[in-house]
């Protein structure tokens, strides 16, 4: 809980009484490496916490697999449309190693936010965070090369491709593993 607290509090200052109410309302657990952690086709009730290991958001397409994004420690992540629409989502979230995670589950914190206003602005800021998040991501899509977007994956996030495997990180390029061995040769 120390882990999920500090991050917590570093987006947004809680009071103790807050912290407490929300550490009531969170449970650990551990997901083993390529272990579905929210299957694709069931409804997200919790948001998690990654206190260490690493997570993809991912769906098909023709029966190939389309990764979203790359979860890491210190971070937060749920089916955002299944969460907010208490229905099935049409993406799934995995292990792409064994991870340690801190479950919040989410209608008792949804609960939490008439009586804790400072967890209700806490909670507005993360998602507005993965709002942005989102449009980069999109527009990074829409107007970068794929060269460009493994240059750029390569200085904003390092770790990703010392830990995440060349195929999965073709997908989240939007390429062929062929096409970034390609990129990666022209160094």
């Amino acid at each position: 809980m120390k882990e999920l607290l500090e991050y917590l509090n570093s987006i947004q200052r809680l009071t103790d009484k807050s912290q407490k109410a929300l550490s009531l309302i969170c449970t650990e657990l551990t997901v083993k490496k390529n272990s579905n952690l929210h299957p694709i086709g069931h409804t997200c009730r919790n948001i998690y916490f990654i206190k260490n290991g690493l997570l993809c958001i991912y769906y098909f397409k023709e029966d190939i697999e389309i990764i979203e994004s790359f979860e890491f420690e210190n971070s937060i992540v749920a089916r955002a449309d299944s969460l907010f629409k208490t229905e099935p989502s049409r993406k799934g979230i995995k292990a792409i190693e064994s991870s340690e995670l801190i479950a919040i589950n989410s209608s008792k914190l949804f609960d939490l936010y008439d009586k804790h206003p400072d967890i209700d602005r806490l909670f507005r800021k993360i998602y507005e965070n993965a709002y942005v998040e989102l449009v980069n991501r999109v527009e990074s899509i829409q107007f970068h090369t794929a060269e460009e977007r493994y240059h750029n994956l390569l200085n904003q996030s390092r770790q990703t491709i010392l830990r995440v495997p060349l195929k999965l990180i073709a997908s989240y390029l939007g390429i062929t593993q062929v096409s970034l061995s390609r990129i990666r040769a022209k160094k």
